[in-house]
């Protein structure tokens, strides 16, 4: 469990920021953190003592009426969770941010440089394409592969150049070195 002390203010009703704490990744009220805990533990706790007495007189083995009741009261936790997390709910802040176009950048040369090559989008299935759409990122990425194809070519041709200007030398020189 981690104190949350990052949540922002705002001029809606929103509780104090002391009174909230991270729980599996979302952050909760202190106050709905204990009637949680209660309920679970009143629900699971009520569901096994009611399955153990109406077992205990159904089953003749001690041992498998009492086995049958914890499975039962696990039952009841997972309800007191249900009941739970209706009852309350996250008082979590989701602030969307654009992210800054030179980062983006930044990470796609990255990209580049530990794995060369991007691909090319035209290879895509249609779901990732729309996917890249809608994260905005389809332009991004169509400019890197518009980058590196000119790269290439630019590489070829130096590399032609530089082929053609040896062969020149040579033809100049006679074939000697």
């Amino acid at each position: 469990m981690q104190h949350v002390l990052d949540k922002p203010t705002g001029a809606e009703k929103t509780p104090r920021t002391e009174h909230l704490y991270e729980v599996w990744g979302d952050t909760i009220e202190s106050r709905d953190l204990l009637l949680a805990i209660l309920i679970g533990g009143a629900v699971s706790l009520s569901t096994f003592g009611i399955a153990h007495f109406t077992l205990h007189n159904l089953v003749e083995s001690a041992q498998m009426a009492k086995a049958y009741s914890m499975l039962v009261g696990i039952l009841g936790c997972l309800a007191g969770g249900v009941l739970s997390a209706r009852l309350f709910k996250p008082k979590r802040d989701v602030i969307e941010e654009a992210a800054d176009p030179a980062f983006r950048e930044q990470v796609v040369a990255d990209l580049l440089k530990e794995y060369g090559t991007l691909g090319r989008l035209e290879d895509l299935s249609p779901e990732m394409t729309a996917e890249l759409h809608e994260l905005e990122l389809y332009e991004l990425f169509r400019d890197a592969q518009e980058r590196e194809a000119k790269d290439q070519e630019e590489t070829a041709r130096a590399a032609l150049e530089a082929e053609q200007q040896l062969a020149a030398n040579a033809a100049l020189s006679g074939g000697r070195a």
